[in-house]
């Protein structure tokens, strides 16, 4: 008989990520601010505004919300803009507007985890040459210092960067994040002062609070050759792999950054992350082409037959989770799914997107991948980086304007299976029947239209 069931261990965490500009709002001292103001960023010339107006308080109805709905624990970040918005100068109120948040999750009954860099930088760093200059990196030390030492009593899981290739490329080779670069070579500056700044900080938190666990939030994105028999695809594939995703992972592992042509040595990395922070969206398919020197000589797109989100944003490939998931396993650690989700404001396709990542995260388990949480993306419609308004990743829908919350039934969804550990055939069938018949069929690896 098949199974009805797909428990998951106990004392899993089941909860949502968010980011502290995306949600905050007004934040002034922010380089993202400046770049917002500048026309043509942003899709359709949006603005973050209040964004979900959680500085203005939001954060208390919110964290209801996620509670009331069975959740146990939560991933937000704070902002270096606010604690330290000139050189030197310690914002004492932001730091305790940031003790009450963290306050409110403990006592919701939801386990904060922390993020100490999501993308932004304060004005006055920006001004500095941000990434790109190596001051960074004592600079960052001070304020990861100040920051745990104010908050490191009410939260024992600490982020250092937040996708530190995606900074790293969006900012310095692609150009859609400030400063608005485009050079490789910059990028790969910026990885190097990147993993120093995160060496630093590790081992500031762990003189600070031994007890605590610390890593890194690794954006993981599934790469396969277009063409498997062609070894230019493959050569690409590797290469584009080799750099994006594995890069930082590896540095923080053995103290080894392997830049393209170059290894460079940094001791003071090895050993520093306690748990693998993993966000996974959706995999690629890539191709050589000798004209995309910025990209590494390979354009990508989503495998044929792969559903895909209602603005085409991601492809719901599952696979490539499984495939993260057991290349992950081999650090050797605790692995957390510090993100994972999709836009979809009809609240459609995220039905299926999520119970088919969480089957396929559970089968790992099985086989022995030690998977401690799932955090999704994210717990309400927040302002996306240069998408603006346009991508809704939330179980909450929001009117930015009026700062309406819209229940989806996808929030009804992930409220189940939080409180029942795990997945079911009953609830499958009930929300999304063409996953329950992918898992019955054992094809639960492809994506929603049966992709392998």
């Amino acid at each position: 008989m098949a199974r009805q069931t797909w428990a998951f261990p106990d004392g899993f965490l089941w909860g949502t990520a968010t980011a502290s500009y995306q949600v905050e709002g007004d934040n002034a001292n922010s380089d993202w601010w400046r770049w917002e103001s500048e026309p043509g960023r942003i899709e359709g010339g949006d603005r973050s505004g209040k964004a979900c107006d959680w500085w203005g308080g939001r954060w208390a109805e919110d964290f209801d919300r996620a509670a009331a709905a069975g959740q146990n624990a939560h991933r937000l970040s704070v902002e270096w803009s606010r604690i330290e918005p000139e050189p030197g100068r310690w914002d004492e109120a932001a730091l305790g507007t940031y003790r009450e948040l963290l306050l409110g999750l403990r006592n919701r009954g939801l386990t904060p985890l922390v993020t100490l860099h999501h993308f932004t930088h304060p004005n006055w760093l920006a001004e500095r040459g941000g990434w790109l200059n190596p001051d960074v990196v004592g600079l960052f030390e001070r304020y990861v210092h100040r920051t745990v030492s104010a908050l490191g009593d009410l939260a024992d899981v600490w982020i250092t960067i937040n996708e530190p290739n995606v900074l790293a490329y969006s900012s310095y080779a692609a150009g859609v994040f400030p400063p608005g670069r485009r050079s490789l070579r910059q990028a790969f500056r910026a990885m190097e002062t990147l993993t120093n700044a995160h060496a630093a900080a590790y081992h500031a938190i762990r003189a600070l609070r031994p007890s605590a666990r610390i890593g890194l939030a690794h954006h993981v994105r599934g790469m396969w050759p277009a063409r498997g028999w062609n070894p230019l695809d493959r050569l690409v594939t590797w290469a584009r792999s080799t750099t994006f995703n594995e890069l930082f992972p590896r540095a923080a592992q053995d103290g080894t950054l392997r830049l393209p042509g170059r290894r460079l040595s940094i001791p003071k990395a090895a050993g520093t992350q306690d748990f693998f922070g993993l966000n996974y969206y959706t995999t690629e398919l890539d191709r050589f082409d000798p004209g995309a020197r910025q990209e590494l000589f390979a354009r990508s797109h989503y495998p044929p037959g792969a559903a895909l989100s209602p603005t085409g944003f991601l492809a719901s490939v599952p696979r490539g989770l499984a495939l993260a998931l057991r290349w992950a396993r081999g650090f050797k650690m605790p692995i957390l799914i510090t993100e994972n989700g999709t836009e979809d404001p009809r609240d459609d396709f995220r039905r299926e997107y999520l119970l088919d990542h969480l089957h396929c995260i559970w089968s790992e388990i099985e086989r022995g991948t030690p998977v401690q949480g799932y955090l999704h993306w994210t717990l309400v419609d927040n302002f996306e980086w240069a998408e603006g308004w346009k991508l809704r990743f939330g179980l909450w829908g929001l009117d930015p304007n009026t700062q309406q919350r819209t229940r989806r039934p996808s929030a009804d969804l992930y409220e189940e299976i939080c409180r029942q550990n795990g997945l079911s055939a009953e609830l499958m069938q009930r929300y999304a029947p063409k996953v329950l018949e992918r898992v019955l069929q054992g094809t639960s690896e492809g994506s929603s239209r049966g992709v392998q």
